[in-house]
């Protein structure tokens, strides 16, 4: 449920030990309900946001929710359910409809709990419970602030869509029949900013955006409307190119795309169904020998980390590409079953996995590529996942000499992921650690860049 008025005065979220309490009512009401194992996950979730345009407060949004989903098995027939409603006599009826399922469905050699020598015993605190004691006022005064430094940056910025605000907290907690009970709590702030900009009559657009779980870790609101401001106005008086192929950069905050391929290309589901490009590719080289993508789920404060993935499964460090040789692949219980292999802990997704960044800096990468292009922009989603092609539109920068010479627009980067990941010559050393994939930006010796 979403409440939209003035949040009331009770604590934001409840003590962890009433979120476990609930989660092992859930688990014996499903063992009372014939349940031969269960699991169950409960959260509660709160927040503040604020969005400010052209000057005027356009939304103030306070947030509640909370809820809970649970799984039971009868031996390896699954079912599962989920509600809003935390009242005992919800939580009897969502456990009910959860067993009416499992007793329907066919039974699945694969179904089942995480095995229980691999759960979690040592849960870390990872540092990730920071809240903002931001109010309504203060955080329109924060967005305002930013709009107003990206509107008066430039004169050719004639629009906004907008300055927002956000603070988030939330707890989750999840239990099996296996004995398992872990939960933490975790925060989320930010702060985003999007402007238009007009020169005769062509119009572009770019943003800018600060995240982090701690809210001094922020970047100042001015300093985020410069930067959205900055950009919008060096994209004016874009060409386009002729098709050729050319060395190509991504920036940083477009880089990690191309590593979340790679993530969804040895994700468990795509490769028991046989629909990945880098099927059988586990112990061969997918990059050059110099590429080490790494998983770092205990790093502190850390957007993507957890002590523990989403079935109770212990998380730890570990090489996803070694000297460029694929060393594992992304499961969880079933699919690793599936495949015939163990859970790497990565039930929900990766956490924190970082591309081991070079030694130069976006400059260093285009003095480095000379002439080629740089993308800043990336817009479709024209990627085949079972044969790699590539294909997607692009805006960016015409590099020559090791310099930006114009802006581009209206073209389209395209080739083949496999290929593409075999031709990263380096990795720049200007991470971006704004999401669960940190990576600086990379330099691909050739694609295929199809304009006029």
């Amino acid at each position: 449920m979403t409440d939209k008025s003035a949040p009331d005065t009770s604590p934001i979220l409840p003590d962890q030990q009433v979120l476990a309490e609930l989660v092992g009512q859930i688990l014996d009401e499903a063992s009372g309900q014939g349940a031969s194992a269960a699991e169950a996950g409960v959260s509660m979730e709160a927040g503040l946001s604020a969005t400010v345009r052209l000057g005027e407060v356009e939304t103030l949004e306070y947030h509640r929710d909370r809820g809970l989903g649970v799984t039971v098995y009868f031996g390896q027939r699954k079912g599962s359910a989920s509600t809003s409603d935390l009242d005992p006599k919800a939580v009897r009826e969502t456990v009910r409809a959860a067993c009416d399922i499992a007793r329907y469905t066919s039974e699945d050699s694969c179904a089942g709990l995480a095995d229980a020598a691999l759960l979690a015993t040592d849960i870390p605190d990872l540092d990730l419970y920071h809240p903002w004691s931001l109010d309504a006022e203060s955080a329109i005064e924060l967005a305002r602030e930013c709009e107003d430094t990206a509107r008066s940056f430039d004169n050719r910025i004639d629009n906004s869509e907008g300055a927002s605000v956000s603070s988030h907290q939330g707890l989750r907690m999840y239990g099996n029949s296996l004995g398992f009970v872990g939960g933490y709590p975790s925060t989320r702030h930010s702060l985003s900013c999007a402007v238009l900009a007009r020169l005769e009559d062509q119009m572009q657009r770019d943003y800018w955006y600060t995240v982090s779980r701690v809210p001094d870790d922020l970047e100042p609101a001015a300093e985020v409307g410069r930067k959205a401001a900055e950009r919008t106005v060096r994209r004016l008086g874009g060409r386009r190119l002729s098709t050729r192929q050319v060395p190509v950069v991504f920036a940083a905050e477009l880089a990690s795309s191309l590593f979340g391929h790679l993530v969804g290309a040895v994700r468990g589901a795509s490769l028991y169904r046989r629909s990945s490009f880098l099927l059988d590719h586990l112990g061969k080289e997918v990059f050059r020998p110099f590429v080490r993508v790494d998983e770092q789920p205990h790093r502190k404060r850390a957007l993507g980390s957890a002590p523990f993935d989403n079935e109770g499964v212990a998380t730890r460090d570990r090489d996803l590409i070694r000297d460029g040789v694929l060393q594992g692949y992304v499961l969880d219980s079933y699919s690793a079953r599936k495949l015939g292999m163990q859970t790497t802990g990565n039930a929900g997704g990766v956490h924190n996995l970082t591309v081991e960044p070079g030694s130069h800096d976006l400059a260093g990468l285009l003095r480095q590529m000379g002439t080629g292009l740089l993308v800043t922009e990336l817009m479709g989603q024209g990627i085949n996942m079972v044969t790699g092609d590539y294909s997607r539109g692009a805006a960016g920068f015409w590099v020559e000499g090791g310099e930006i010479q114009y802006p581009v627009e209206e073209i389209t980067v395209a080739g083949n992921l496999k290929d593409m990941f075999a031709q990263l010559a380096e990795v720049g050393s200007d991470v971006d650690r704004r999401g669960n994939i940190h990576t600086g930006s990379v330099l691909l010796e050739s694609m295929t860049v199809a304009g006029e």
